[in-house]
């Protein structure tokens, strides 16, 4: 599910107000999640810590192995390397090992791409 989900144009409070109708699916195998855009959806500014309870309950719902990172850089409102160290840097609570997940490992996995 791209982008958590959350419709265009929406920010903050409101672009978020649905996201447990995409966590309630994610108790089904089939189904991952993108953590990617999230800096088009808030008014806030770099490095979006308003946005790690969203991404926790993402994280606590997928786990980082259906979690993938993106930035669809087309339309970031931020620099790509803030996309990356968004996550990489500023998420205190991801591990070494859930960025490695969440930064790539996943979706190769999901793909049955070799790393």
């Amino acid at each position: 599910m791209d982008h958590l989900s959350i419709p265009s144009g929406k920010k903050d409070a409101e672009a978020f107000k649905d996201l447990d109708l995409l966590l309630a699916i994610a108790k089904r195998p089939n189904v991952a999640a993108k953590v990617s855009a999230l800096p088009c959806y808030s008014t806030a500014k770099y490095p979006y810590p308003e946005l790690h309870g969203h991404i926790r309950r993402a994280y606590d719902a997928f786990g980082p192995q259906r979690l993938f990172w993106g930035s669809d850089q087309s339309r970031s409102p931020i620099p790509y390397r803030q996309q990356v160290t968004m996550f990489t840097e500023e998420i205190p609570w991801l591990t070494a090992n859930d960025k490695d997940w969440i930064m790539g490992r996943g979706v190769c996995e999901w793909l049955g791409w070799k790393i």
